[in-house]
């Protein structure tokens, strides 16, 4: 009932909006800026951050903004970030993530990794093939956001508002969402080969591009680089 109630809680456009910009930031966001961002009266994003920090969507907090401490710094901000839990709804019922972990049990246990990296990269290949050709780093993060990755350009010059000047300059594609997060925080090393070998089928062979493991907290283990024939 509880996840039902926070998924209901961004029905309201507005607060949709202000949910959406928080998580893609990937840091705490003052009230100030996400009501910029959603184009909304402080105040009016102030009590949607607040329903959904009280939906357990958010995490609130307060820090000086300015980033100085001491006399004359001002008085801290209250800021948001993404809550860490997950939201789920299945009518009826169901019990897939039970199904996924037995399932990842089992295969550790019978060492079934390279059959199962395998099946992941086949199975990243029919993906591929529905989805098209992927050939450029803009591609790549189109593709990896439509399968939920929330990936963002990192790297000197890097910023993904600013066209494809900025993509030429990012040096890396990191994605702040792991699809599998809660089977692969019982299995990393299973589950994270896994999710290189799907990668590396979806993207394809391209020399714009590769896939590698590069495991961050909080984040997705596999990181996309410009391959050595294509940096500027």
């Amino acid at each position: 009932m509880e996840d039902i109630e926070a998924i209901a809680a961004l029905q309201d456009p507005v607060r949709r909006r202000l949910y959406e910009y928080v998580v893609a930031q990937g840091r705490d966001v003052g009230r100030n800026e996400a009501a910029e961002a959603a184009g909304v009266a402080r105040t009016l994003a102030a009590h949607h951050l607040d329903r959904l920090t009280e939906a357990g969507l958010l995490e609130s907090g307060s820090r000086r903004l300015t980033g100085r401490s001491g006399p004359g710094a001002g008085r801290p901000a209250k800021v948001y970030r993404r809550a860490p839990g997950e939201r789920s709804v299945s009518l009826p019922a169901r019990d897939y993530r039970t199904a996924a972990e037995l399932l990842a049990e089992a295969a550790e246990l019978a060492g079934l990794d390279a059959g199962l990296c395998a099946a992941a990269r086949r199975r990243g290949e029919a993906l591929r093939e529905t989805a098209g050709p992927c050939g450029s780093l803009d591609e790549a993060v189109e593709l990896l956001a439509a399968r939920g990755y929330e990936p963002h350009l990192e790297g000197v010059g890097a910023d993904a508002g600013a066209g494809d000047d900025s993509t030429a300059a990012a040096t890396v594609i990191r994605m702040r969402n792991c699809p599998f997060h809660a089977v692969a925080e019982r299995f990393p090393p299973l589950v994270c080969g896994m999710n290189l070998a799907l990668l590396e089928g979806l993207l394809g062979e391209s020399d714009a591009f590769r896939a590698r493991m590069d495991a961050r907290p909080g984040e997705c283990c596999v990181v996309i680089e410009p391959s050595k024939n294509n940096e500027h």
